[in-house]
Formats: C-alpha cells, sequence, structure tokens
C-alpha cells in the first residue's frame, strides 16, 4: 500500500533555526531515509519551497484563477516536506510518521495514494 506523509511546520519558525537545530533535523531524516532505503518502503520525498512562493489555482465561476505570494490556506503550519512510502500497512506508515514529528515538525498526517495509473498500490 502507497501512503503520502504530509509534514507540517511553521516556516517562521523553520527559518529561525539554530544551525545546531538544523543539523539534528537533517540527521534524523537521513537516518529515515538510510532505513527505509534498507526495507525497500522509500519511493519518493523532498522538502517543499516555502509557501511565501506558492502560486495557489482555484476555480473561480467558469475559469482558473491565480494568486502568488502565498499558501492556500492561511493556517500558520504548512505543509513544507513529505515522503511517499510503500509499506504492509496504515499501522506501518503511521510508525514511520512518528519519527518526523518533533520540534520542527509540529504535525504530520499520513493519507492513502490511490494509483490511478495501474501501477500498483492501493
Amino acid at each position: 500500500m502507497k501512503f503520502l506523509v504530509l509534514m507540517y511546520a511553521d516556516p517562521a519558525a523553520t527559518a529561525a533555526m539554530t544551525e545546531a537545530e538544523r543539523a539534528d533535523v537533517f540527521a534524523r531524516h537521513e537516518a529515515l531515509h538510510r532505513d527505509l532505503a534498507e526495507t525497500g518502503e522509500m519511493l519518493n520525498g523532498a522538502g517543499l519551497g516555502y509557501p511565501a512562493d506558492t502560486t495557489a489555482l482555484r476555480w473561480r465561476g467558469a475559469k482558473p484563477a491565480s494568486s502568488a505570494g502565498g499558501p492556500l490556506t492561511s493556517a500558520t503550519e504548512q505543509v513544507t516536506a513529505y515522503y511517499v512510502v510503500e509499506c504492509a500497512s496504515r499501522e506501518r506508515a503511521v510508525e514511520i510518521a512518528r519519527r518526523v514529528l518533533d520540534f520542527h515538525v509540529v504535525a504530520v498526517e499520513v493519507r492513502a495514494v490511490h494509483d490511478w495509473f495501474g501501477m500498483g498500490g492501493e
């Protein structure tokens, strides 16, 4: 089964992290990457650009409209990174997600990925 692990953080707090905090976050993610590479569960993952650099598209009337300079929602916590994992169960995906929850990543969402292109998965 494929799952998307969405990591949420406050971009202002992320920008204010000390070098030691940043090094700790990177070290923990590198360890997770190694572990998931060994088990074959890691499919993809990346950090995302700052929400201030986002272009959001919405359907307005009969056509799309875009707005630059901000995320889709006005929440303090924004999606800042993601992993796509393939594992045996939702419980295993949640176990993986727990490893990224900390002072920096304040919320994590685990969502099933529905593969509509016949490439396997859920």
